[in-house]
């Protein structure tokens, strides 16, 4: 009984070895295809990792911040709106705090507070003294923790498919598992990282879903990178404690006043947007919400011109949104059938 005890106990061991191995190799595969892009800035407990664009001489905007969500990195929201933006405005694409090369920094950075404490410390550093702050998905919570603590920054919100207000239900196994001390960091260097690479293909069409996954995204926005052992840990600890943070915060979001603007789509498969999106028009004064039909999850690929509009709409330019949100969801409806 013994022996075939220890054997059991050998064999697992061995198992856990071959695993660490391949994905040790496997993450250096991902970090020297997907190299860092940005700059890394001082702030308080270590640096803030972003993509800082200077306006160019006939920029007619004002300095405008892209926030990214869950597993992302700065790549997502640069390769979405930098062909549209670059030159008419001074551009900043984040890397979150533990997400793709800026490091997690303290445990205060384990939630939006102080996620968005250490954007606003970055900007400070470059300048910027206000700004449009543009958010997707979980960075929409990271949104209005900035114009909650910070509302001399912001000079407008505009929020994408955002997750922000309390939800039925728990989030997927593996974040919880993941986000566990001791075993998290285990499964984090073994098991995920190959999981996550079998999975990467589907698991970036469902996001996208039910619209089409732009050719070439996974190759040039480098989603891979999340599944660096910390970046995947990270990125855990962010999702499972949501819930509890937003449910804490979302009864604040009635103190924001900056001009706001929410795009979200009546087929998003990731966040239930009639929770969301409607509970921060709901609760932000003289906020406009953009309903798009036919959109999923990534307003801003797939609806980037609309997102543009309501960015120089937030910057006093005079758009008829809700007609360009009509324009969108027919030209969604055509590619989508």
């Amino acid at each position: 009984m013994l022996t075939a005890a220890l054997t059991i106990v050998a064999a697992l061991a061995l198992l856990l070895v071959v695993l660490l191995v391949f994905s040790t190799v496997k993450i250096a595969q991902i970090t020297e295809t997907h190299p860092n892009l940005g700059q890394l800035i001082p702030i308080r407990d270590g640096h803030l990792n972003l993509l800082h664009l200077p306006p160019g001489p006939d920029a007619d905007l004002p300095p405008l911040v892209f926030i990214h969500g869950a597993s992302g990195n700065l790549r997502d929201q640069a390769e979405a709106f930098r062909p549209a933006l670059e030159g008419r405005a001074e551009l900043v694409f984040v890397d979150r705090p533990g997400h793709g090369y800026s490091p997690r920094g303290g445990s205060r950075n384990d939630t939006p507070d102080g996620q968005a404490d250490a954007i606003v410390e970055a900007l400070d550093a470059l300048g910027i003294s206000s700004a449009i702050i543009i958010g997707h998905s979980f960075g929409g919570a990271i949104v209005a923790s900035l114009a909650l603590r910070h509302p001399g920054k912001v000079a407008g919100l505009l929020f994408l498919a955002p997750a922000t207000h309390p939800w039925p239900g728990g989030v997927d196994w593996h974040y919880n598992l993941t986000a566990m001390p001791i075993i998290g960091p285990l499964f984090a260097r073994t098991i995920a990282p190959l999981a996550g690479l079998a999975r990467m293909d589907a698991a970036t069409r469902g996001v996208f879903a039910p619209n089409a996954r732009p050719e070439g995204y996974v190759e040039r926005t480098g989603p891979s990178l999340v599944l660096r052992p910390r970046t995947f840990r990270s990125n855990a600890i962010d999702v499972s404690g949501l819930h509890a943070y937003v449910t804490r915060t979302a009864p604040r979001y009635r103190e924001i006043k900056a001009p706001t603007v929410i795009i979200t789509g009546d087929s998003d498969p990731i966040v239930l947007a009639h929770i969301h999106s409607d509970g921060l028009a709901r609760d932000i004064d003289g906020a406009r919400l953009l309903w798009v039909r036919n959109l999923g999850h990534k307003p801003d690929y797939c609806a980037t011109d609309l997102a543009v509009a309501a960015i120089e709409t937030l910057a006093g330019r005079n758009h008829d949104l809700e007609s360009l949100a009509e324009m969108r969801s027919r030209a969604l409806e055509l590619s989508t059938n």
